[in-house]
C-alpha cells in the first residue's frame, strides 16, 4: 500500500472525527436551552429567536436580511419579521446600503450593543467555565486552529 493511500485513509478518518465533532458541537450550540441559559446569565429580558441575531447584526452589521436568513439557516421572511421586532425594541436599526439605497442593512444601536456587551461577558464566563481544566496551549491551539479552519472553509464547497 502507498504512503499517499495511507495518508489519505488517515486524513479520511480525521475527517469523519472532525465531522462527528462539529456536529456535536453545532447541536449544543442550536439548543433552545443554551440561548434561554445565555440570556439568564447576562442578565437581559430577549425572545430566544432574536438573541442570535441580535449577535450577528453587532458582528456583522451593516447586513442585510437576506444573509442573516442565511447566516441562521432560516426563512427570509421570518428573519425579516424578527429583525423588525429587534427594531421595534431599539436594538437595532435598518439604513440604507452605501452602494445600493434601495437594499435595507441592520446595524446595532447603543442600547443594543449594551445588551451584547452583556451577552460576551456571560459567554466568557461560560467559556472559562468550560475550559477551566484546560491547559493555556491547547486553548490557544483550539483558537488559532478554528480560525484557521473557519477562514478556510469559508470558500470551500464542503460548508
Amino acid at each position: 500500500m502507498s504512503t499517499e493511500k495511507v495518508q489519505n485513509t488517515h486524513i479520511d478518518v480525521r475527517l469523519r472525527e472532525l465531522h462527528g465533532a462539529l456536529l456535536e458541537i453545532v447541536g449544543v450550540m442550536n439548543r433552545p436551552q443554551r440561548d434561554e441559559a445565555m440570556v439568564r446569565e447576562a442578565g437581559i429580558s430577549l425572545d430566544r429567536a432574536l438573541f442570535p441575531l441580535l449577535v450577528l447584526v453587532e458582528r456583522l452589521g451593516p447586513i442585510g436580511v437576506v444573509e442573516l436568513a442565511d447566516r441562521v439557516g432560516r426563512d427570509y421572511t421570518t428573519v425579516s419579521r424578527q429583525v423588525a421586532k429587534l427594531e421595534s425594541l431599539s436594538l437595532i436599526e435598518r439604513q440604507a446600503n452605501a452602494n445600493d439605497r434601495r437594499i435595507r442593512e441592520a446595524v446595532i444601536t447603543e442600547k443594543g450593543k449594551t445588551m451584547t456587551d452583556r451577552i460576551d461577558e456571560a459567554r466568557k464566563r461560560m467559556g472559562q467555565a468550560i475550559f477551566a481544566k484546560w491547559d493555556n496551549q491547547d486553548v490557544e491551539d483550539l483558537v488559532r486552529l478554528m480560525r484557521k479552519f473557519a477562514d478556510d472553509i469559508k470558500g470551500d464547497a464542503l460548508g
